[in-house]
């Protein structure tokens, strides 16, 4: 019998903040710059994401490893940028209406060079010890450690030889091809990924930053194994023009995934099984919002992820 509980995590922080902030032209990681500028806007963007319902956050440091810093010159800003992100964001639970103890904190291990590509050749040491820093940053103010948008086997391996080595649990997410759903952004096959993570006694597979439609056709691939699964997507009409070095803000948001339309897909998602469900980029706290209302309508029960 399915389980009627499910953990349901925010949305599209990053992309949110960006919007709340005018959308600027900016030379570093947006993201990041309007953190330090405006930090009232990241308190507001996740506070929204709380009322929504979300009972898993995310820490607004997905641009913030070393490699990406080093690219624009900000490396030495590592610390203090981390540590904005965790302060911001516990700012905006003491100012919710909700308990700290109803609410997990979840540390992001994102791609270390770009999202959606397998570029980065370096060897697996590198990209381990690279994890290590960014894990040993989180890990005393966080609840769990959220992978996410991994495009390759290799990122993977990393980052889960990263996470064992701390003994932490893993919670990994996986972006597809959006032609063809059954492929990693690597061209590698989703059923190879799936079959290491199982290998590796993963605790939850995820499908992120996809398209909703792939994510459903994909979700397949997921009937017959025993770890939990779940999906969040994003809200982009495609990630094709995105350019290594580039941000998102230059890709385009769909006019046809409205909080109706978003909240379908993931009704659609839990009947296939899937138990952790959120939102990517362009998945704004009134799409939650929408999915935490349905959630409830159909008789089930929202609630964090345990350690």
């Amino acid at each position: 019998m399915k389980s009627n509980k499910i953990i349901l995590l925010d949305g599209g922080v990053g992309q949110e903040i960006y919007k709340r902030a005018g959308s600027p032209e900016s030379q570093t990681l947006w993201s990041l710059q309007i953190m330090r500028d405006n930090p009232e806007i990241v308190v507001d963007v996740h506070m929204d994401f709380i009322n929504a319902g979300s009972k898993v956050l995310s820490l607004n440091n997905y641009a913030a490893t070393p490699s990406r810093l080093e690219r624009i010159g900000m490396l030495d800003n590592f610390d203090e940028i981390h540590s904005l992100s965790i302060n911001l964001l516990n700012a905006a639970i003491s100012q919710s209406n909700f308990a700290r103890s109803d609410l997990s904190i979840a540390g992001c291990l994102p791609p270390l060079i770009a999202s959606y590509t397998a570029g980065d050749r370096r060897e697996n040491k590198e990209l381990f010890d690279e994890y290590i820093l960014l894990i040993e940053q989180q890990i005393d103010y966080v609840d769990l450690f959220l992978v996410e948008t991994m495009s390759s086997i290799k990122e993977i391996i990393a980052v889960t030889d990263a996470l064992n080595h701390f003994g932490l649990r893993q919670h990994i997410s996986l972006t597809l091809d959006d032609d063809h759903p059954n492929l990693l952004r690597s061209g590698e096959n989703l059923v190879d990924a799936i079959k290491l993570l199982e290998m590796k006694s993963a605790d939850a597979i995820l499908l992120n930053c996809s398209c909703p439609e792939t994510i459903t056709s994909a979700l397949s691939n997921f009937k017959n194994i025993e770890i939990p699964f779940g999906a969040y997507a994003n809200g982009f009409s495609s990630v094709k023009d995105l350019e290594f070095g580039k941000s998102v803000n230059v890709l385009e948001a769909r006019y046809d995934l409205g909080p109706d339309e978003y909240a379908t897909f993931v009704m659609d998602w839990i009947d296939q099984g899937a138990r952790i469900i959120g939102g990517c980029c362009e998945i704004s706290p009134e799409h939650i919002s929408r999915v935490s209302d349905q959630l409830h309508l159909k008789g089930y029960k929202t609630m964090k992820l345990g350690l």
